[in-house]
């Protein structure tokens, strides 16, 4: 479960990367850790801790739901949940959450709701 959302954030991390035709260095330097630990982070060997995502986020100019957004389909998906697809690790996301200034609890809200028309905001 948890080496899958891994290889998933990875891949994302390295799309928006590559869209903003940054290097692996230029990201490792704006965040403070080695490039090898960037290139860790988009084979998904390596997890990215809540501070360092919420870094990556601000630096690559995307709102943390970017990280999450294609994920909500095993939620929404009850039929691949039961096949043993992947499961949602709720503590990361409430720790995530915790850590997020008012402007952007109010922000990542908005964008949940125009995402996902029906679902009451996070508390």
């Amino acid at each position: 479960m948890e080496d899958n959302f891994n290889k998933h954030l990875g891949n994302k991390l390295k799309l928006r990367r590559l869209a903003l035709g940054l290097t692996q260095t230029k990201v490792a330097k704006a965040i403070n850790v080695t490039f090898q630990q960037i290139q860790k982070y988009e084979k998904g060997t390596n997890g990215v801790s809540s501070i360092r995502l919420l870094q990556l986020s601000n630096y690559l100019k995307v709102p943390i739901s970017y990280f999450f957004e294609d994920f909500s389909e095993y939620l929404i998906n009850l039929e691949k949940t039961k096949e043993g697809h992947m499961t949602v690790n709720y503590n990361f996301l409430i720790k995530l959450y915790s850590e997020l200034t008012s402007e952007q609890k109010i922000k990542f809200n908005k964008s949940l709701q125009s995402v996902t028309p029906g679902v009451s905001k996070a508390v």
